[in-house]
């Protein structure tokens, strides 16, 4: 497994996602439920291969990574890939909610500047999960696209040195408010957003706070809009925040006003609510979509007198209707699983030698292991246990 693969010189290089993929372990009631592919980065990219948004991506793993994926990441030699322990508390299931506890339990290396390639992107991504986005890379990713979105996440977390938990701090005293200027947008989880001043930030960049089955907001300096949401029986939280953002972008690529952008960002994380691990996404459904998109693109410029805008915050006639076509787009009958496979590598041998689950992107649904206890013990970042 090599470093990540480049596109052609002649292919447009729309996207660069900054961000490593990470395995996942989801314990519900302290049992394991399933071992999954994890990490924003897996979460963007699987829907940005769901409607054919280009990009580029650098993550890190370890030696033992144990999934096939279109984009090589680097494998950093006597480094593990960073794994997390998700335990969920299903004691509130019906109430539509689960209280998640989130662990790391090992971390691989950091994204670095000389990481990252020297091309130049529209669109670039800082979506780190585990601490793996330091104050440089961002500032390098400010330096070589055009326009930066941040997942608030890869800022403000950090890492209890026994347990490996997550706990969060203020966006102020995490070491990147100074570039909150040149970023384009940044976006929160409602809890996530209480560790930022939202009427401060907004003065200087765009945020999107995402809230669940209410949908999001969206705030820029003259104005805030409330994007409707996808309602959906929610089965798995985890990564729900990361296909939103990967929609969100994609709209904006596609040349969708903000708030039509970030209904397609409500429905990937609708979608990604509803089952457990990294989401299979039906193909008409991700046909529907695409031809949804596209015919709102032509009716919002046709609507739109001002051409020099780099984004349209403001709703463009039609945001409604825009709203239930995705919503019948979602109601599509879902295709037999044979109509939905995708002609991928298969998955490593090694992996399977080694006991770990191997999901392709699209191919299969992660590992559940109903009756299994996962046992490893906690490496803080240091290694030690």
């Amino acid at each position: 497994m090599g470093r990540n693969r480049t596109q052609p010189t002649s292919s447009p290089r729309r996207c660069l996602i900054a961000g490593n993929y990470c395995h996942d372990v989801l314990i519900r009631d302290g049992v394991v439920l399933a071992e999954t592919l994890g990490g924003a980065a897996s979460f963007i990219s699987n829907v940005f291969d769901g409607v054919s948004v280009s990009y580029n991506l650098v993550s890190k793993v370890g030696s033992d990574f144990a999934y096939s994926v279109h984009h090589d990441p680097i494998v950093v030699p006597d480094c593990r890939t960073t794994l997390f322990h998700a335990h969920f508390d299903s004691g509130i299931e019906g109430e539509g909610q689960q209280d998640r506890v989130l662990k790391r339990v090992n971390a691989c290396d950091p994204i670095r500047p000389s990481d990252l390639p020297e091309s130049r992107f529209d669109f670039g991504m800082a979506v780190g999960v585990g601490g793996e986005i330091t104050v440089e890379t961002v500032e390098k990713l400010l330096e070589i696209c055009s326009t930066v979105f941040v997942d608030i996440q890869a800022l403000i977390r950090v890492f209890d040195g026994v347990d490996g938990a997550v706990k969060l701090v203020g966006l102020k005293d995490s070491g990147f408010f100074h570039l909150l200027p040149r970023i384009g947008f940044i976006k929160a989880s409602a809890e996530e957003a209480l560790f930022m001043d939202v009427e401060e930030v907004r003065k200087v960049c765009c945020v999107v706070v995402t809230n669940g089955k209410r949908g999001c907001r969206v705030y820029w300096r003259d104005g805030e809009v409330e994007v409707g949401p996808f309602p959906t029986g929610q089965v798995d939280p985890t990564g729900a925040g990361d296909s939103f953002l990967g929609g969100f972008v994609a709209g904006l690529v596609n040349g969708l006003a903000v708030p039509d952008a970030a209904l397609l960002g409500n429905l990937f994380g609708s979608l990604t609510v509803g089952q457990i691990g990294l989401p299979k996404f039906d193909l008409r459904l991700l046909q529907r979509v695409q031809e949804e998109v596209q015919k709102r693109k032509v009716q919002s410029i046709s609507c739109h007198e001002r051409k020099d805008e780099k984004f349209r915050f403001m709703n463009v006639a039609g945001h409604e209707q825009f709203h239930a076509s995705l919503i019948a787009a979602k109601q599509i009958p879902r295709c037999l699983p044979r109509e939905c496979e995708w002609d991928l590598p298969n998955s490593p041998s090694r992996a399977v030698e080694q006991g770990l689950n191997v999901l392709p992107h699209f191919t299969t649904q992660p590992k559940l292991l109903p009756d299994s206890v996962y046992e490893e013990p906690i490496r803080t970042a240091d290694g030690k246990q």
